[in-house]
């Protein structure tokens, strides 16, 4: 999803407050990293015994700590470091609800190995810099829509793969939660990451033939009518339109011939 200049609503998309400090390169690569150490860490706490899960814990803490040090100033490190913490504590907090997970053991350890470095003068601006993150619908948004996209399509891929009604039923309930909460934590932005979502998903459909019968059908399209019910009505059209927008540009390229230009 790009920040689109057409269209309603679309004059008023907020600045990135950090982007002098964190470019929207590394801001996505945070995104990227947060993702790929909680499929890791997920793994750890399923599969690992307590030893097995220490050593995973460790070598990703330092993968982890090894990218944040790239950076080339303090203030940049800081920022880089909050936005993986903020990462990981949101894919956790949506799995533990979607699949009623008490703990996450490994991911609990891998948060705490990420400050256990830190002098109290450093552990202050993390938790400043872990603050920003949030203080703004458009600080870090390059980092928040990368994601948020990659949460909500792993919840739409796991709720579509269940065999099981209940499961598929708890899935669906977060992810609906989650798409809600967007418009009314960053009501300018917000609308733009459900649209996102539901394009991505449709896109998924066509090309890869997923959710076309039965119970995963089922939950796809209870999502997309439960947000038709409960979106309010402007940031409702605002979303349904920009997807179907994204759908059918999607359609437009695959038939065009090799090489046309559009």
């Amino acid at each position: 999803m790009a920040a689109e200049n057409g269209g309603r609503g679309s004059d008023a998309i907020p600045e990135d407050g950090l982007a002098t400090r964190v470019g929207a390169q590394v801001q996505r690569e945070a995104a990227r990293m947060a993702q790929d150490a909680f499929a890791q860490v997920f793994r750890l706490s399923v599969n690992e015994d307590e030893e097995g899960r220490a050593r995973g814990v460790e070598g990703l803490g330092r993968g982890m700590l090894g990218w944040v040090a790239e950076a080339a100033d303090e203030s940049a490190r800081s920022l880089r470091l909050a936005m993986l913490m903020a990462g990981l504590d949101q894919w956790g907090l949506a799995y533990s609800r979607a699949f009623r997970l008490q703990a996450i053991p490994a991911l609990t350890e891998l948060l705490g190995a990420l400050r256990v470095g830190l002098d109290p003068r450093e552990e202050a601006r993390l938790e400043q810099d872990f603050a920003a993150v949030d203080a703004a619908e458009g600080n870090a948004i390059d980092f928040k829509i990368e994601l948020r996209r990659a949460i909500h399509m792993a919840l739409w891929h796991a709720m579509i793969a269940c065999d099981e009604r209940e499961e598929a039923t708890a899935i669906l309930v977060q992810l609906g939660r989650m798409l809600f909460g967007l418009t009314r934590h960053m009501p300018t932005l917000g609308w733009r990451l459900v649209a996102d979502t539901l394009a991505s998903i449709q896109i998924h459909c066509l090309s890869d033939g997923l959710a076309g019968e039965g119970l995963a059908r089922e939950m796809t399209e209870s999502l997309f009518a439960a947000l038709h019910q409960e979106l309010p009505e402007e940031q409702r059209e605002l979303a349904m339109g920009q997807a179907s927008r994204t759908v059918l540009a999607w359609q437009q390229a695959r038939r065009a011939p090799p090489g046309q230009v559009h």
